[in-house]
């Protein structure tokens, strides 16, 4: 996937983000967001998996525990959600670790308790 395909992919998730967050505003459950959001997401022809299973790998033997992704779209970008007063940096180091973890080049982090959702944007690109 080039640059463009990733910025395109990674406009359509925000669009549907905004659409979702105009719809119900702030101050709800991540699960609510998490679940209308993957609504948006299917309606426009996107391939999108939720609660996606990450493996832990340590010392090259996998765990019994596991990491959970909250939405992946096109197995290529992952979308971590939050509905918090502010995003910490954990929050963003949880994603860098998921793209680490899962081999995907780009993942988003989306606060949707924010008056102005773009505010709550943060993109991330594991190099």
């Amino acid at each position: 996937m080039n640059e463009e395909a990733y910025n395109e992919l990674t406009s359509a998730v925000i669009g549907a983000a905004i659409e979702v967050h105009r719809q119900l505003g702030p101050g709800l459950l991540e699960a609510v967001y998490e679940e209308c959001l993957i609504s948006e997401l299917k309606n426009k022809g996107l391939k999108v998996e939720n609660q996606v299973k990450l493996p832990i790998i340590y010392k090259g033997k996998e765990l019994s525990k596991h990491f959970i992704i909250d939405i992946v779209v096109e197995d290529k970008l992952i979308v971590e959600l939050k509905a918090v007063e502010d995003i910490l940096s954990v929050h963003e180091v949880q994603l860098v670790t998921y793209l680490k973890l899962s081999g995907m080049k780009l993942g988003l982090l989306i606060n949707f308790n924010e008056t102005v959702l773009k505010n709550g944007i943060r993109r991330r690109i594991n190099s």
